[in-house]
C-alpha cells in the first residue's frame, strides 16, 4: 500500500508518527483542505509529468496552476501529464495520493516556490487519506528535490 511506502520512507526522519490518516478523503485540494482544517492554499499538491521521458512530480501549493510558458523555459519542453491509468505505476503512488516520498527509482521531484510563503504545508502522503504537515525545509530535506522551481500562478509574491 502507498501509504505504508510513504510512512516506511519518512521514518527515516524519524517522521513516520507525524503522518495523519483522515477519515474522509482528501483526494483533492478542497478535501483535503477540510480535512487537515487549513486553507487550500496550503495543501502541497503533488502534480505528475513526463519531462524528457522521466516521471517527474512538482510539488506547489493548492491554490496555484502551472503557468506553460515558465514550465517550458525551465523544463524545455511543454507540460504533460502523466495519464491518470499511469500515476501508480510510474510514481509509485495512485492519484489523490501521489506525494514525493517513497516514489520509484527515477522519479524526479521539484518543490515550487509558492510554497515557502507558508510556515507549514500539507502534502499527501501515499493514499487518498492521508497527509503530513511539513515545514518548507522540511519538505526540502525529507522530498530531495532535483531544483526548486517557479512554474505557478495565480497566488501572490
Amino acid at each position: 500500500m502507498s501509504i505504508d511506502k510513504a510512512r516506511a520512507y519518512l521514518a527515516q526522519w524519524g517522521m513516520d508518527g507525524r503522518v495523519i490518516e483522515f477519515e474522509t478523503s482528501s483526494a483533492t485540494v478542497e478535501l483535503a483542505a477540510q480535512a487537515a482544517g487549513t486553507e487550500p492554499a496550503r495543501i502541497a499538491k503533488t502534480l505528475s509529468f513526463m519531462i524528457d521521458g522521466v516521471p517527474s512530480l512538482v510539488v506547489c501549493a493548492g491554490d496555484t496552476r502551472i503557468d506553460n510558458r515558465r514550465f517550458k523555459d525551465t523544463f524545455h519542453t511543454k507540460p504533460r501529464m502523466i495519464a491518470r491509468d499511469q500515476v501508480e505505476k510510474l510514481v509509485g503512488h495512485g492519484v489523490g495520493g501521489v506525494c514525493p516520498f517513497g516514489v520509484n527509482e527515477g522519479v524526479r521531484v521539484y518543490l515550487d516556490e509558492s510554497l515557502r510563503r507558508f510556515e507549514t504545508v500539507f502534502p499527501a502522503a501515499g493514499s487518498s487519506n492521508s497527509a503530513i504537515e511539513l515545514t518548507c525545509d522540511e519538505l526540502d530535506r525529507v522530498a530531495r528535490p532535483a531544483a526548486w522551481v517557479d512554474i505557478c500562478k495565480d497566488w501572490e509574491r
